[in-house]
Parts: structure tokens; C-alpha cells; sequence
């Protein structure tokens, strides 16, 4: 039997009816939107950075010794198993106020209170670990150690610990940053500000402080360097506050880093952190 001849006829009138329902719905299109490029202006011509006093000779060091790396062994707090979240929060402060009496002891020290109050802190207690969801802020009524948070900040995969405590009388807060390395604490990060707030943003400690200047704050970051085993302030910006500014109460002036105890390790050695 000869193929039918039938349904040619009908492909042909189908197809051409194809062609026309597509070229009829481009010119919709067209008439709707021209599309292509469109012309945003001209661009602004790209300027290379302009050095200013060439003849001045470069500073071959700091003007100030502001602390920037802080890298200090906390003596006399255990951290059992290399376990950071097994060290005692308070026993780690407590131990910067023995070690730095002139801040702390006495009526004529500038931080005097916090040393006094840490009695209300109670005994130290290695299971104060003070990670659980519904933990306070403070310990105790009238301790000035507050919560401790956890977070691996060196990528290590083992947490950080990142403490504050009210610098008493005054309105500052002290902010640390405690690792382990050979079953040891070390400080890595040491700042006292007037806080606005206190954020881990991924692996970095963000601190907001208040400015001088109505609707705006001060913005600092520090972030791990392997090179200086200490977290190092990376980022510090004067942005526009959420919800308007502060009035600077408290506020110490333009941030810099803690004049608090800043000391470097006796020994830079390998991190032998407890997983």
C-alpha cells in the first residue's frame, strides 16, 4: 500500500500557522519594550590615587604603642581536657585583676568596683560554662562577669571564648577573647570601650561603640591572624547608627584598643587545642 498524501497538507498548513503566531507575538513584544542598550549617561572618568607630599619621609614606626596584638598566657586558670568551655569564666578575670593591681586595687584604683563586686560572683565553678540559652547575662546579681559565648574564631573547628565584664564604676565594658594552646588560656583579644553592642559575625568579633557625632557609631572588627596567633582589630569605621546615635556618654573618644593589660606571650608556640 502507497503512503497517504493526507497528512502533508496538514503539516504544512500547521507550521505556517507557527510562523505566524511567533511573528505576530515578537511584534507584540516589540511594540511593548524597544529592549537593546539604553544610554545611562556619561561615565565618569577613572582617577588613579593622587600621593600627596612626596618629599615626606615615611614614619619606619608607630607613634603609639596602643597594644595591637594582644597574645598573653592567663596563669593560674585550668582548662580541663584543653576544653575551653570547661574553663571558669570568673577564675579567667579574676586573674586579670591580680595581675594588674594598679587598675583594680583599692579605693584610689579606676576600676575599683568591679574588683569589689566580683565577690558577689561567688566561688569559681570549672561547669559555669554559661552556655545555655536561657543563661542571664550575669552569674550572679551584682557580678560584673557577664555571659560567655562560644565560637570557633581561628578555624581551628574548636571554640573561642568571648567574655565581658563591667568596668565598675564607669560605663565601660571590657571585651576578650580566650583560646587554648598546649592546655593553656591565652588571651587573644583585649578592648575596653563604652559599648553600644557586642556581635560574632561569622569569625569576628564586632563591637559598636557610641560617637561624639548625633546618628552616627563607631564600628570595629577584629579577625584572626595565624601570623600574629591574636585576633587584630581589621576593620574600624564611623558608620550612621541604627535608629539614631548615641550621646557619647561614657565614651572614651575616637576607639583604640584597650588600654588595659597588653602583653605578648613569653612563647609563640603551636596551638595544641583539645578538639
Amino acid at each position: 500500500m502507497l503512503p497517504s498524501r493526507r497528512g502533508r497538507p496538514a503539516r504544512v498548513t500547521a507550521f505556517a500557522a507557527l510562523l505566524l503566531v511567533t511573528a505576530a507575538a515578537g511584534a507584540l513584544a516589540g511594540c511593548g519594550d524597544t529592549g537593546g542598550l539604553r544610554d545611562a549617561g556619561a561615565t565618569a572618568a577613572a582617577r588613579s590615587p593622587a600621593r600627596l607630599w612626596p618629599g615626606l619621609p615615611p614614619a619606619s614606626s608607630p607613634a603609639y604603642d596602643i597594644g595591637e596584638v594582644e597574645h598573653a598566657r592567663v596563669e593560674g586558670v585550668a582548662v580541663p581536657g584543653g576544653d575551653i568551655r570547661g574553663a571558669d569564666p570568673v577564675a579567667a578575670v579574676r586573674a586579670e585583676i591580680a595581675a594588674h593591681p594598679d587598675d583594680y586595687a583599692g579605693t584610689g584604683a579606676r576600676y575599683h568596683e568591679t574588683s569589689a563586686r566580683m565577690a558577689d560572683c561567688g566561688t569559681d565553678d570549672p561547669e559555669n560554662t554559661g552556655d545555655a540559652e536561657d543563661t542571664e547575662d550575669t552569674a550572679r546579681d551584682g557580678c560584673p562577669v557577664l555571659r560567655p559565648y562560644y565560637r570557633d574564631l581561628t578555624g581551628d573547628g574548636r571554640p573561642e571564648m568571648t567574655l565581658g565584664f563591667r568596668l565598675l564604676p564607669g560605663r565601660l565594658t571590657a571585651v576578650r577573647v580566650y583560646t587554648v594552646e598546649k592546655d593553656r588560656l591565652v588571651r587573644v583579644m583585649s578592648y575596653d570601650d563604652a559599648v553600644s553592642a557586642v556581635e560574632l559575625a561569622g569569625r569576628a568579633v564586632v563591637v559598636r561603640s557610641p560617637s561624639e557625632v548625633a546618628g552616627y557609631e563607631y564600628r570595629l572588627q577584629w579577625t584572626w591572624d595565624a601570623d600574629q596567633r591574636a585576633m587584630l582589630l581589621t576593620s574600624d569605621e564611623m558608620l550612621r547608627a541604627d535608629g539614631g546615635g548615641g550621646d557619647g556618654d561614657g565614651h572614651t573618644g575616637r576607639p583604640s584598643p584597650s588600654a588595659s593589660p597588653s602583653s605578648s606571650s613569653s612563647a609563640s608556640s603551636p596551638s595544641g587545642d583539645a578538639p
